[in-house]
């Protein structure tokens, strides 16, 4: 394999759910540019999006490179929703989305007269890969008494075959309305973001196992002694972590809401557990306070993504000029798919207005 070839692991639960098997993918490690490539591949970004008639739009996890990119060209970053939302709300005819591949789909169902572009197509996501379709759709075939909720980090296909699909930000008020209704919820795909919506609403909640790489390695032992290490610390938890580590949590909640929370709360230390990418964010937002990684492994241990997901690493300069100049990486989604997995997107977006909730800012990831 070649020497810029990492392998991961990751959870692939078996259609019946009676057992959970590790599968692996691979992700390329990228190269940084040097000061004056950085410089270059810049300049040659911005002419090429004025060109290409385009818009760059970015996750809080990627290179703090593309993320300042997006926002100085008038693009903008944040969850894989807003982006989407972002690229439906702006002219510009082609959307440059950095990111995981479900997050250029998810663009792709919400402007499918668009044409989107992608880095690199093989950035992928654990949750997404664990989540087969067709494993998934015979686990639905086999509850047909349940609806069917899932998470944004599925395919289209996955979200096709869904009643309803939410964020991190609004799966909370979603499930308790589902739950005064009488409704029982299939829940895919990340086992400890629906462990924590079933302990908090008390749901009737089949789970399916899935679970990120990142947030799956935060260690509960480990960060105990880093608290202790930094008594007067706020600890920011993104649900998709284990159980142990978000009952540790100040607050708990999406990448929106865990950098609002540092904007808001009067701490000027923070413990971050999710992908360190938000790092970037959140010392740009608050540059007089003191950020720090959870742990992701014990003593001795290596993990496997150590705070950074590698997938979202794939994207970088040299793959945003590529694709703009050449058109390739282009997503592309069924029609007829896109206009099932639209509904359950759209099912949560008339929610969201219904409660009051704004539509910005209820992404996930």
């Amino acid at each position: 394999m070649q020497d810029n070839i990492i392998t991961i692991a990751y959870d692939h639960p078996g259609a019946g759910q009676s057992s959970c098997s590790t599968a692996q993918a691979w992700a390329k490690q990228p190269r940084e540019p040097n000061p004056e490539e950085k410089a270059e591949l810049i300049t040659r970004i911005k002419r090429l999006l004025k060109e290409q008639d385009a818009v760059l739009v970015a996750h809080y996890y990627v290179h703090p490179d593309l993320q300042d990119l997006a926002e100085a060209t008038g693009g903008m970053v944040s969850d894989s929703l807003d982006m989407a939302n972002f690229g439906h709300q702006h002219p510009a005819k082609t959307i440059v989305v950095a990111g995981v591949r479900f997050m250029g789909e998810t663009a792709k169902i919400l402007n499918p007269e668009k044409r989107v572009l992608m880095p690199d197509l093989e950035a992928e996501c654990s949750l997404d890969l664990g989540c087969p379709a067709d494993e998934f759709a015979a686990f639905c075939d086999a509850h047909p008494d349940r609806t069917v909720v899932v998470y944004a980090n599925t395919s289209a296909t996955v979200k096709a075959r869904a009643d309803w699909m939410v964020t991190s930000s609004i799966a909370l008020p979603i499930v308790k309305y589902l739950k005064e209704h009488g409704e029982k919820i299939l829940w895919a795909p990340d086992r400890h973001l629906g462990a924590y919506v079933q302990e908090q609403t008390g749901a009737d909640m089949l789970l399916w196992q899935g679970s990120c790489v990142v947030h799956d390695e935060f260690k509960m032992q480990e960060l105990i002694e880093l608290k202790a290490q930094h008594p007067h610390a706020k600890v920011l938890v993104h649900p998709e972590s284990p159980r142990a580590v978000v009952k540790l949590a100040d607050v708990v909640g999406s990448t929106t809401q865990l950098i609002k929370a540092t904007q808001t709360l009067g701490a000027k230390e923070f413990i971050v557990a999710t992908d360190n990418g938000i790092m970037h964010k959140m010392r740009t937002l608050s540059p007089d306070k003191i950020f720090l990684e959870a742990p992701t492994a014990g003593y001795g241990a290596n993990c496997t993504s150590c705070n950074h997901c590698p997938w979202m690493a794939m994207n970088d300069l040299f793959g945003v000029a590529e694709v703009l100049e050449t058109g390739r990486n282009e997503i592309h989604v069924d029609p007829a798919i896109g206009l099932r997995a639209k509904v359950s997107i759209r099912r949560m977006l008339d929610f969201a207005k219904q409660i009051n909730l704004p539509t910005r800012g209820i992404g996930n990831v």
